[in-house]
């Protein structure tokens, strides 16, 4: 936190004469400054309005220094509080700090050690207030009423989201590639009880045999080479919260038959080491596979499936759902607009007819991806065919029976045609208003006019 934001810390000293240094001292720094010489009226000014640091002494007259922290933790726990005293021990030092003191500084104080305590005291709170905001707008992005889609499929796996989230239930996530089985994840993570603690998300295929049984369980110090201290795995990093083990279908059988014993058990052991360790955790899987067929063929093990298959959400292709196109589309153009600072207004009818008929094999990361493309490549206020792929528009083509005219020319067309098929698209482009379809072909509104009354065109 910057001291140009005037922060006020409030002093709280029994000393007339220390109280008004450190008065000084603070306001040269650039805080603001407010002083009580007793904890009992520290107690009364947080009570009245809010500081932003407190920095008090221990041993005062009527109300020791501890014995304010704790009534002022009470009524405002998120103040950070500095205790500082003369009479340094080991047994004042614990008390203050399970009282909930950030830190403990001694007399004389050393004015550039106090500095540095206030400056990462402020920067501590304002990480405290990031990671509330951050995990404020995560819920808010996962809340199930936020998730886009109205097609029947998404709305029956909205309504089991909701009914398992908030379970402690193992859950397998079924869909193909790009689907959005990661967001249905973070959704039932983040409207479930478990919603403040972390979600770890690993993915399975990234790694291989060795280094993914490092990165789930951890290892000891020696276990391998490299290994030069003890590292906590991602289960450890989930504990109390949810891990989320994508692509768990190309796991081998030996990390099969290894997470097997973590869910039967719920400890894991560290590589290179002997000890269990208990973990809390809830696990989510994925999975593009299919893993019953997976299982009759001896490739993923039949006792793990079935701990894994406790709940089972499938994620539809977009093909499937075709109702959820338009609101998808929309929302990646609001996002990629925003993103790279263009003022894209929405797409012509050409552009959204593709982007409906158009089978998406890869799904809504594919169709994500065609819309960032689009959005960068854009130079006008709509997207038009110009700026989708080519795979999309040569499969509208096939479809429709028609070569497009911005798409590339198959075969040969009298130059009459050509130009008349420019004019309609143009006009389509434009929502029909022809003033911006003659500025898109670079002519002047009365030459289309006449193009227009030439081809017989409306």
């Amino acid at each position: 936190m910057n001291p140009d934001e005037q922060a006020t810390i409030l002093v709280v000293d029994d000393d007339p004469g220390h109280r008004t240094t450190l008065e000084t001292i603070i306001k040269s720094w650039g805080y603001r400054v407010e002083v009580a010489n007793d904890g009992s009226k520290a107690v009364e000014k947080v009570k009245q309005k809010p500081f932003d640091l407190i920095l008090m002494d221990v041993r005062m007259t009527i109300m020791s220094g501890i014995e304010a922290l704790k009534l002022i933790k009470e009524c405002n726990p998120a103040i950070p509080i500095l205790i500082m005293t003369a009479y340094s021990s080991v047994e004042s030092a614990v008390e203050a700090l399970k009282a909930g003191a950030y830190d403990y500084l001694t007399k004389p104080l050393d004015f550039e050690v106090l500095k540095l305590s206030i400056e990462r005291a402020r920067e501590h709170v304002g990480l405290k207030e990031e990671n509330r905001a951050l995990r404020e707008k995560l819920r808010a992005d996962f809340d199930l009423k936020n998730i886009i889609g109205k097609s029947l499929p998404m709305k029956e796996l909205i309504d089991m989201v909701a009914m398992v989230a908030p379970s402690e239930a193992t859950v397998l996530i079924t869909g193909a590639s790009g689907t959005g089985k990661e967001l249905i994840a973070r959704a039932i993570h983040f409207n479930s009880p478990r919603k403040d603690q972390p979600l770890v998300i690993v993915n399975c295929a990234a790694l291989i045999e060795t280094l993914l049984e490092s990165e789930l369980f951890g290892h000891e110090k020696g276990a391998f080479t490299g290994a030069d201290k003890r590292r906590e795995g991602r289960f450890m990093q989930a504990n109390q919260g949810t891990i989320f083990l994508d692509e768990i279908g190309e796991m081998s059988a030996l990390m099969q038959a290894k997470l097997l014993r973590v869910i039967q058990e719920r400890e894991i052991q560290r590589v290179g080491g002997d000890a269990t360790v208990r973990v809390d955790v809830r696990i989510l899987a994925a999975t593009n596979r299919d893993l019953q067929q997976e299982v009759a063929t001896g490739k993923f093990r039949e006792d793990l499936y079935y701990r894994l298959n406790v709940v089972t959400l499938n994620v539809a292709p977009l093909r499937e759902r075709r109702d959820d196109i338009a609101l998808l589309a929309q929302h990646f153009l609001e996002k990629y607009s925003k993103k790279n600072r263009k003022a894209v207004k929405a797409f012509s009818p050409i552009a959204m007819d593709m982007l409906l008929k158009y089978g998406w094999p890869g799904n809504v990361r594919e169709l994500e991806n065609a819309l960032e493309r689009a959005v960068i490549l854009l130079t006008g206020d709509y997207i038009t065919e110009k700026e989708l792929p080519l795979s999309i528009k040569e499969t509208y083509s096939e479809q429709n029976g028609r070569v497009l005219p911005l798409s590339p020319i198959k075969g040969s067309l009298p130059l009459v045609e050509i130009e008349k098929m420019a004019i309609t698209a143009a006009l389509e482009e434009a929502g029909g208003n022809k003033s911006e379809a003659a500025r898109r072909l670079g002519i002047n509104r009365k030459t289309l006019h006449k193009k227009l009354k030439d081809y017989g065109v409306s």
